[in-house]
């Protein structure tokens, strides 16, 4: 009986499937019978498969494809890889297989979205290996050929994360990481902002649940101030959008829990100090635009979203730097939309977006609605978009030989979040930067020979150096002499990977141009110090000198920056300088020793301490508090293995989630040891309005009112703004909260954040 409702549910999903298919655009008969096709072959080959959770394993491929078509906007291609993704890494049924059932651009999309067999991997396992970011890369590059491989793995993320309840914490855990370390931004740089929001949000419900609960709770208790605003904010706005004529649509929405809590984080506020929870959208229908090119289209479209900005702005007083104008300089994945916050009638800030259909379908649908298009419109010319763009610059970097995965993916992610700028050449053409980009990078992004002799710059006729930071809207000219050339050096000076890629490059050859001269040298020391030249021995200077290759070592030597006296002390053929040596006892005189957790005990004395902690580990390995986060005790921590050590981290702390993102082996399941009494060092940063008694005041609720102890306390004044940082021991994350809320209560302070 179970097996006929499970049936009936699967042929209920793939009817829905189909549903949201044909919603999209009218189906063929041919696209539906490979979309049946795929579903049959899906079905059969997880016929024996269940998910962690009991549920048949198909049930998970139809609802990858279901979100591909109904969230993304995607089409027949998109569901019928969607139903396929699994197939090759999980069954018997082949690559080739595909390919000759359902083409090329079906089977190459598959197998990027297919992890690589560990046992094929053919790489040193060493510290620095990772078969995490192995295939990451091998996914970003099979993206590079074909966008769909990271919107489907952006959905198959996502069913995942909806359904991640049945695993293991540290499965739990690990997961989440690697979609907070990758899969998030990239969602963010897709334009996929509706799936990134509900990422953020289940993230956090599995690495700070305490805290997710908390704001939710706090969110919903806001529904009735929600409801006075549609009838004194909504309403009137609706009736001034009819009497001018405008085609319309409105809808409202509150900030999401991750968004509130990173603000309340990042600003150091309150829940009720969160200004802008609510947000309202104009989404303009201009059927006038119909027929018109492309710039006409886009002229009306900015002149009416400025109308309807002019005309809310006189109903309500604006907030003047929050403006937000992404109509004229649109966000490098193509997002457009005005926003503005407005003061409404019962004292509240309200963020309004104001956008028309197509800006709407680009902002909800991101790049994939670019891609869309194209496939609808294939006659059609299209412009290639910022996305594509993109595409094109990584290519080279991450087929770059030289750079193992894990470096390629951290510069890759790097660019991710990137804010762009624009800066003017003297003829006034546009070249479009990222910020902090600097006048070398401006001048790699124009040519590799203007960046190779690059001296330094004039930007807005006024001479500049090479690191000078460039910000929008600058003029620059470069100046440039066939004397200078690249040096490890200028890596400090630049933004983008294309102007390192160049510099690298560059030192690269010129460290080839000295092998020969450097290697001479080397030989004529040993000979000199009657030592036979071998590879063991220059292995060992690479080693003592933390060289990469034989070319930086030679390198080094022909230049000088390796001296004969520092090769005598690698082979210990002259004296090194003397060393202190301590007693145990004394040798934290001498040192910034940064005690962690400290146990106390009866007699009033200290002792350093490892017992809060119990791990899972099958090792007896110590367990040490991170100095990266300094958890206390009530934080949700994990134990990540390094250097033979357990260090604990809190889930949420940034070297946790790449750690777990990049090395899954290496997590620890760690929990808190009830009934230990223990006083934990950590910092709180305070920014206050300078008044006299503040530090008085500030002491007095640490010292007197909560009897905690404090290691140190700094505070410095300038212009009125006092800004401190205090050390001190707590108890608990309990007793932290608490310090946080009163000292925020005191008279003129701004911000109070936990280091």
């Amino acid at each position: 009986m179970k097996e006929e409702s499970e049936d009936a549910l699967v042929l209920q999903k793939y009817d829905e499937l189909i549903a949201a298919c044909r919603a999209n655009h009218p189906l063929t008969e041919e696209e539906e019978k490979q979309i049946f096709s795929a579903f049959n072959i899906a079905r059969t080959e997880h016929a024996d498969t269940r998910r962690k959770s009991g549920e048949l394993y198909i049930f998970h491929p139809l609802a990858v494809a279901l979100i591909a078509v109904k969230e993304v906007g995607l089409g027949t291609i998109a569901a019928v890889c969607a139903l396929l993704h699994d197939v090759v890494e999980d069954t018997d049924f082949t690559l080739d297989s595909i390919r000759a059932i359902f083409g090329d651009r079906v089977a190459k999309i598959v197998d990027g979205v297919t992890k690589i067999d560990k046992a094929s991997m053919i790489a040193e396992q060493n510290e620095d290996f990772s078969s995490q970011a192995e295939n990451y890369r091998k996914i970003l590059l099979a993206m590079c050929d074909d966008a769909y491989v990271i919107f489907l793995k952006l959905c198959d993320r996502l069913h995942n994360m909806r359904t991640l309840g049945s695993m293991k914490d540290t499965k739990k855990l690990a997961i989440s990481s690697e979609t907070q370390y990758l899969y998030i931004p990239l969602a963010h740089r897709l334009g996929l902002y509706g799936i990134k929001t509900e990422l953020d949000d289940l993230v956090m419900q599995y690495t700070n649940p305490d805290k997710y609960a908390e704001i939710a709770q706090k969110i919903r208790k806001t529904i009735g101030t929600e409801r006075k605003l549609k009838t004194c904010f909504t309403a009137p706005i609706r009736d001034m959008l009819d009497e001018n004529g405008f085609h319309y649509t409105i809808k409202t929405r509150v900030k999401s829990v991750y968004s509130c809590w990173k603000k309340m984080q990042n600003k150091g506020v309150s829940f009720d100090e969160i200004f802008d929870l609510y947000a309202m959208r104009i989404i303009l229908d201009l059927p006038q635009i119909q027929g018109l090119s492309e710039t006409e289209a886009h002229k009306i479209e900015a002149e009416e979203c400025f109308r309807v900005y002019t005309l809310i702005t006189n109903m309500f007083p604006p907030q003047p730097s929050r403006l937000r104008d992404w109509i004229r300089t649109p966000k490098n994945n193509g997002y457009e939309s005005l926003h503005i916050t407005v003061m409404s009638p019962i004292g509240r800030w309200v963020e309004v977006q104001i956008r028309t259909t197509r800006m709407d379908r680009i902002a909800e649908k991101g790049m994939a609605a670019h891609f869309l298009y194209k496939e609808s419109h294939p006659d059609e010319p299209v412009k290639q978009s910022p996305v594509e763009e993109w595409l094109q610059q990584i290519r080279t970097s991450l087929e770059n030989p030289n750079k193992n995965a894990l470096d390629l993916v951290e510069e890759f992610k790097e660019n991710l979040y990137t804010k762009e700028i624009y800066i003017f050449t003297p003829k006034g053409e546009t070249i479009k930067l990222p910020s902090r980009s600097t006048v070398l990078d401006f001048a790699y992004a124009i040519h590799t020979e203007l960046g190779d002799h690059c001296i330094g710059a004039k930007v807005n006729a006024r001479v500049v150096p090479i690191g000078y930071r460039l910000h929008s809207g600058e003029q620059v000219q470069i100046l440039t002499s066939q004397k200078t050339n690249p040096t490890e050096d200028w890596l400090q000076e630049v933004q983008t990977s294309r102007a390192k890629e160049h510099i690298k490059d560059s030192v690269r050859n010129q460290k080839k141009n000295h092998r020969e001269d450097g290697e001479q040298k080397l030989r004529a020391f040993l000979k000199k110090s009657k030592l036979r030249f071998s590879n063991d021995r220059v292995a060992r200077l690479k080693l003592y000198f933390n060289s990469d290759s034989d070319i930086d070592l030679y390198y080094r030597i022909s230049t000088g920056l390796i001296t004969e006296e520092a090769m005598n002390q690698c082979f210990h053929l002259s004296s090194q300088a003397p060393e202190f040596l301590f007693l145990n006892k004394d040798q934290s005189l001498f040192q910034n020793n940064s005690e962690t957790g400290i146990k106390e005990k009866d007699s009033g004395g200290k002792i350093h301490t490892t017992s809060a902690f119990l791990t899972d580990s099958d090792e007896i390995l110590e367990a040490q508090p991170a100095q990266c986060c300094k958890p206390i005790q009530g934080d949700r921590v994990i134990g990540i293995v390094t250097d033979g050590k357990i260090m604990v981290h809190r889930t949420n702390c940034p070297n946790a989630i790449h750690e777990m993102s990049t090395h899954e082996d290496r997590i620890v399941r760690t929990r808190w040891r009830p009934g230990e009494k223990i006083a934990f060092l950590t910092g709180v940063k305070i920014t206050a309005i300078d008044r006299k008694g503040l530090l008085q005041d500030i002491t007095r609720i640490i010292s007197d009112e909560m009897d905690l102890n404090m290691r140190a306390i700094t505070i410095e004044a300038s212009e009125g703004v006092g800004r401190g940082l205090i050390m001190l021991y707590v108890h608990n994350l309990s007793d932290l909260d608490t310090l946080l809320e009163r000292l925020r209560a005191l008279e003129g302070v701004e911000q109070v954040l936990r280091v």
